[in-house]
């Protein structure tokens, strides 16, 4: 055989070789990406209109997230913090809309207690959806009713939905799930 048709196979076999190995890539991490964001994953294809596009976006947040030094809480501010909620949800028999704001401004007080930062709604849920991606719709459901109450637009129904969004992110960054008892949240550092 000629050698240069044997180089030529070399090299087509290196090529081929080399776009299997990039397949397998690009399919690990949409898997990874898909299996850790869920449903957030989907959401962020569709706003950004591609799979490379959400990827590398979604990989900017873990990238993000990594450097903001995410903790536990201390069990004083969780307790601290149970007993706020407390106080928040007896606030709404009397006090539906501000009860909601409440709940808002106590989520955001555990995001800072946990360590991140408290910014536009927008990164809050960027960096949210790190770790806690399955409330992540919550949180935006909730701030949507919120919004809408500020403007006089949401009913006491509404409201209500928005105090249980609100406590689902509020029980997973205080993990305080199992009615204010601590539970144990494996992902923080």
């Amino acid at each position: 055989m000629d050698m240069r048709v044997v180089t030529a196979m070399i090299l087509l076999g290196f090529i081929v070789l080399i776009g299997i190995s990039l397949w397998a890539y690009r399919r690990r991490r949409t898997d990874r990406l898909r299996s850790r964001f869920g449903r957030e994953y989907e959401r962020t294809v569709r706003d950004r209109a591609g799979r490379a596009g959400a990827e590398a976006e979604l990989e900017a947040r873990v990238e993000r997230v990594e450097t903001l030094h995410v903790r536990e809480l201390d069990p004083k501010d969780r307790a601290r913090l149970a007993e706020a909620w407390k106080s928040v949800q007896t606030q709404f028999a009397d006090d539906p809309q501000g009860a909601a704001a409440a709940a808002d401004h106590l989520v955001g007080e555990a995001m800072q207690a946990r360590g991140y930062p408290v910014g536009t709604p927008e990164q809050c849920v960027a960096d949210i959806s790190v770790h806690h991606a399955h409330v992540v719709d919550d949180y935006r459901r909730a701030r949507e009713i919120t919004s809408r109450a500020d403007r006089g637009q949401a009913s006491t129904e509404d409201l209500r939905e928005a105090m249980i969004c609100y406590r689902a992110l509020f029980a997973e960054l205080t993990g305080t799930h199992n009615g204010g008892r601590e539970v144990r949240d494996d992902r923080a550092a």
